[in-house]
């Protein structure tokens, strides 16, 4: 019996693996120090999670809509509004199982088989496989550490066929950090105009954000750009909010009801009792956002700077979410404690082994000269961490 191809050409997730070998190390004792974490180590503020309490006690358990409730989806256009100058209708928003299953139910609405969609490279692992699995082709741009790891005209222009359908547009970005000004989007904004392509714009990151650095969405920029948008936003990162799985987009009517239409058969609606959590979440207090924000803007500040100060190693400042790309060409090739480093995935294995710390290698993102670590951890375990690395490196 032949299972399915598609499944099969679907590629698992080298963050995923890294962070299992890493957690079984500590199941049996080990003292593993992880900077693999892609969600922050705050808990979700209380107000939110009496918020799911009342729901439960309130009866608030049963089906929704679809494409989630209306209150949710009000609070939605009002935060767009005030915080983003987006003018969106209830019926623009369709909630989702996570912002990873809004950019699905994206791509399933607008693509169809041999359609090419634009991805950066270093990219978030899902892109590529997300792509694959709408019979799509992910055509890939790589960016460059000198210009912040960001597209440039001629580089996005040089991708475009007549196949292409969608550019994905990740501010702020996941792994790289780098956050794009409103002469970036401009230029994207642009070209997407000049061939019909649609945005797929990745907000998720975009209230933790560093320096005083305005996020703008793109969707902002004009009438013409913000109809062939699909802004992806969610409260997975800003507000702690991981595991309770709601993501959204706003987009035109027209593909907002076929992403309804297609998540009504996919999974019913998102999470109820989440939903109304999610509610108080956007209309609640927001001083939690701020508090975290703060930390993480100080463990960055440490981060660079160590990373920068041990020889071989050496990263740009992100500017938001919570992960910085260390570039290791220095390292490749050589020999350190026994180990040959001639990949991003063997310095991981080496560093995993060797000194107890668990980074993502950069292959995952589609560039092998990086590593990616995450600061969505103790300042202690940061700084316990990178001495490590510089003892192996030493």
């Amino acid at each position: 019996m032949e299972l399915s191809r598609k499944a099969k050409e679907i590629s698992s997730s080298v963050t995923l693996e890294i962070t299992a070998k890493a957690k079984k190390m500590k199941d049996e004792g080990i003292d593993v120090i992880s900077f693999g974490a892609g969600e922050p180590d705050f808990n979700t503020p209380l107000n939110i999670q009496n918020a799911a309490i009342e729901a439960i006690k309130k009866g608030l358990t049963r089906y929704t809509a679809a494409s989630g409730i209306l209150e949710l989806k009000k609070a939605i256009c009002d935060k767009l509004k005030l915080e983003n100058s987006l003018e969106y209708k209830p019926s623009q928003i369709v909630i989702s199982n996570g912002a990873k299953h809004s950019i699905y139910n994206a791509l399933q609405a607008i693509c169809n088989p041999g359609d090419e969609v634009i991805v950066p490279v270093p990219y978030w692992v899902s892109y590529p496989e997300l792509i694959k699995l709408v019979d799509a082709v992910p055509v890939f741009v790589k960016t460059k550490e000198e210009n912040n790891f960001k597209y440039t005209k001629e580089s996005l222009e040089a991708a475009i066929t007549p196949r292409t359908k969608a550019i994905i547009l990740n501010s702020p970005n996941n792994p790289t950090g780098t956050v794009y000004d409103k002469k970036d989007l401009e230029f994207i904004a642009e070209i997407a105009i000049k061939h019909d392509l649609i945005i797929i714009s990745d907000e998720i990151y975009e209230k933790l954000i560093y320096d005083g650095t305005e996020h703008i969405s793109i969707a902002s920029l004009g009438d013409e750009i913000k109809e062939r948008t699909i802004v992806i936003n969610g409260v997975s990162k800003a507000y702690a909010m991981t595991g309770w799985r709601i993501g959204y987009t706003a987009s035109n009517e027209e593909i907002a009801k076929l992403m309804s239409n297609l998540q009504s058969h996919e999974t019913s609606n998102p999470n109820t009792i989440a939903q109304y959590a999610s509610l108080e979440a956007i209309n609640g207090p927001q001083e939690d956002i701020e508090i975290m924000r703060k930390e993480f803007e100080k463990r960055r500040n440490y981060m660079v700077d160590k990373i920068n100060s041990i020889e071989g190693l050496s990263c740009v400042k992100p500017l938001g979410a919570f992960y910085v790309m260390i570039n290791i060409t220095k390292i490749k090739g050589k020999n350190i404690k026994g180990y040959n480093i001639n990949s991003s995935v063997d310095f991981c294995n080496a560093l995993l082994e060797y000194s107890k710390v668990a980074a993502i290698p950069g292959e995952g993102f589609g560039d092998d000269d990086y590593i990616r670590l995450s600061y969505a951890t103790s300042m202690e375990n940061i700084i316990e961490g990178l001495n490590r690395i510089e003892g192996f490196l030493k």
